[in-house]
């Protein structure tokens, strides 16, 4: 499976994108974890000790290694450079690990606007892309409410959207932004998740506001999922229910991209 996760800033796209990534490696499954999004903490999320985590070098940040792999760098302008640099051995060299997830961080590019063609912004989506359509493991990317990782060709070697919704107005508009973005890209399968649900009014509202998406289930809210922020630790290893409810989600998405693939 190679899930692309997004939505609203603070909906709780990484505890999912971690839940689903330790559930897979909890199989025996190995999992690459991609942090795409500019508030990085997928690795704690996932459970990557604080040692480690601070040890993570994000991938646009490797300014020798980019220059070194595209022939330009970082922050340099009217330069040619190399479109399609090698990245199949960076999984192995960077990044932390936890059980059998791989985090791999790829880190903001901060020349004006962010989707500029420069070389890390190349390295970030060669990598991806690499990630994406060239590897066997399991792969879960958290991204912010953009698909500017996401080529074309990628976007479409993805077997699920999946947007993050919370009850609230503006986290529907975005899930609704971000579904549209996906399927200018090509993306057929765009399905939602809710989040921070606390009653069954909760998870009607969602169903009610998004009659566009099929919803694969909902991650109520859970005191033990705060918690796990607060002491920067995996919600996995704290909360049974909220484990739980991502197994039902994540057998129900299996179900429908499987369906989808058979037609």
């Amino acid at each position: 499976m190679k899930l692309a996760i997004a939505g609203k800033g603070g909906v709780g796209k990484t505890t999912l994108a971690s839940m689903l990534a330790r559930l897979y490696s909890s199989d025996g499954t190995a999992v690459i974890a991609i942090d795409a999004n500019p508030d990085a903490n997928l690795a704690a999320a996932v459970g990557v000790s604080p040692e480690e985590a601070r040890k993570i070098v994000p991938i646009v940040e490797l300014n020798d290694l980019i220059e070194e792999r595209t022939g330009a760098r970082p922050g340099s302008s009217g330069t040619y450079f190399r479109l399609n640099p090698r990245v199949d051995d960076l999984p192995e060299r960077y990044g932390g690990k936890k059980d059998n997830v791989r985090v791999m961080v790829m880190g903001t590019v901060k020349t004006g606007g962010g989707g500029c063609m420069c070389p890390e912004s190349t390295m970030v989506k060669s990598l991806i892309t690499h990630l994406l359509v060239g590897r066997s493991e399991v792969v879960v990317v958290d991204m912010d409410a953009g698909v500017e990782h996401l080529g074309r060709g990628t976007a479409q070697a993805v077997d699920a959207f999946i947007v993050v919704v919370e009850p609230g107005q503006r986290s529907f508009q975005t899930a609704q932004a971000v579904k549209k973005l996906a399927q200018d890209l090509g993306v057929k399968k765009v399905w939602a998740v809710g989040s921070k649900t606390k009653s069954e009014a909760d998870r009607q509202f969602i169903q009610q506001s998004l009659p566009e998406f099929e919803i694969l289930g909902f991650i109520n809210y859970h005191q033990e999922i705060a918690q796990a922020d607060v002491q920067g630790k995996s919600a996995f290893d704290l909360s049974p229910e909220a484990v739980e409810e991502v197994r039902q989600i994540r057998d129900k998405l299996e179900q429908l991209a499987g369906e989808g693939a058979r037609k």
